[in-house]
């Protein structure tokens, strides 16, 4: 998760080959109270993490699958604005060993993301 300058904000390792959408819950949890949109790809189109967002009056800019039946409006200006997440894991990959994972233990391997976040959230100011 980044925030609207694309500095890395929250960090969070899932196991081998799991969705986003897995992820997305221990990471929407604790939101920052602040937090007024939040921008996701498809891969975070769900019910659940709409309904989430919607409780705590925050903007969901998501948009459907494509198999969805019910699609729900998304707000496209918005959603431009992704690419800082993008930009973030690019950043993240400059840093030889996470884009290669050198780490074979997952502890190992967060650490080594979390000083690169640092450097980068910082260097970004």
């Amino acid at each position: 998760m980044c925030d609207g300058q694309g500095r890395p904000v929250r960090l969070h390792l899932t196991t081998g080959q799991v969705s986003d959408f897995r992820g997305a819950d221990v990471l929407l949890a604790d939101l920052a109270d602040e937090t007024q949109e939040v921008i996701g790809d498809r891969g975070h189109d769900s019910n659940r993490i709409r309904q989430s967002l919607t409780q705590r009056n925050i903007t969901a800019c998501i948009p459907p699958k494509k198999n969805r039946k019910s699609k729900p409006p998304y707000d496209w200006h918005l959603y431009k604005k992704r690419h800082l997440i993008e930009n973030m894991f690019a950043k993240l990959k400059d840093w030889r060993r996470v884009a290669t994972r050198y780490d074979r233990c997952a502890h190992t391997f967060m650490a080594a993301i979390h000083i690169a976040a640092s450097f980068i959230f910082y260097l970004k100011k």
